[in-house]
């Protein structure tokens, strides 16, 4: 099973549930992330994940057109403008979408902005484990 997690500038939130859907689900399903942008990998998203034990510091961050030439079963969007600006892909791929909140746009201490990256990273590990 191909997936592909998709995101505005696959830098966060697709990161994040990369991560977690090969953590979770890596024997049966080859995961991919991109982005409608490519904007680098967060280091926020990085330190979060490490912080469960999961390393995604080796994660590139993809442009979706990286990508087409790939069949894939289920492209996931993780956030509205990511769904809304979804290229079509060949095949039955089945789409699902969670709009979930941006914590790179999370203001006040580090440790407020670090909190938020948390709130996100626990709310798509909760979803991803059920993902398949």
């Amino acid at each position: 099973m191909n997936i592909l997690v998709l995101c505005t500038g696959n830098s966060c939130r697709s990161q994040l549930a990369e991560g977690y859907i090969r953590h979770f689900h890596g024997a049966v399903a080859t995961v991919y992330s991109a982005g409608i942008e490519t904007h680098g990998v967060n280091p926020r998203a990085i330190a979060v994940m490490a912080e469960d034990g999961i390393d995604i510091s080796m994660h590139t961050s993809n442009h979706v057109d990286e990508y087409t030439h790939i069949p894939f079963d289920l492209v996931f969007t993780v956030c509205d403008h990511a769904s809304e600006q979804c290229p079509i892909f060949p095949g039955a791929v089945k789409r699902i979408h969670r709009n979930f909140p941006d914590p790179a746009k999370a203001k006040g201490t580090e440790e407020e902005v670090m909190n938020a990256f948390r709130s996100v990273r626990d709310e798509i590990k909760a979803f991803c484990k059920t993902l398949i």
